[in-house]
């Protein structure tokens, strides 16, 4: 069983900055793809962003130009940096490590425990 714990999440202010870890547990990260996803309270799950395990990256077009997710396969560890942060993008911040089909589809297995992101001046 893969254990992702994640970490990074907390206040901004709009304009601002976070960056967001994922540590994954075991030995299949490197071979799989790296998604996070968000929820908003009311708002269905949206796939922000997702890179393949070769370190291909995909956006949302709500964060395009703004979120950079990256990997590090040598520290089994995702991350989400996320600049100029606005009140919309307040949310659950949850990542995902497994095949690239099931994290675009919502189907992923090995997901993390979610990180809140408050963006408020």
């Amino acid at each position: 069983q893969v254990q992702l714990v994640e970490s990074g999440g907390g206040l901004a202010q709009p304009g601002g900055s976070l960056r967001l870890s994922c540590a994954a547990s075991g030995n299949i990260f490197s071979a799989n793809a790296v998604g996070w996803y968000r929820q908003a309270p009311g708002k269905q799950r949206e796939l922000v962003a997702v890179i393949t395990s070769s370190g291909s990256p995909n956006y949302a077009d709500s964060v395009r130009g703004r979120f950079t997710i990256s990997r590090d396969n040598a520290k089994n560890t995702g991350y989400l940096q996320m600049n100029s942060l606005q009140p919309e993008d307040t949310a659950v911040y949850t990542c995902a490590v497994g095949p690239l089909v099931s994290i675009v589809s919502g189907t992923a297995e090995n997901l993390g425990q979610g990180t809140q992101v408050t963006v408020s001046s």
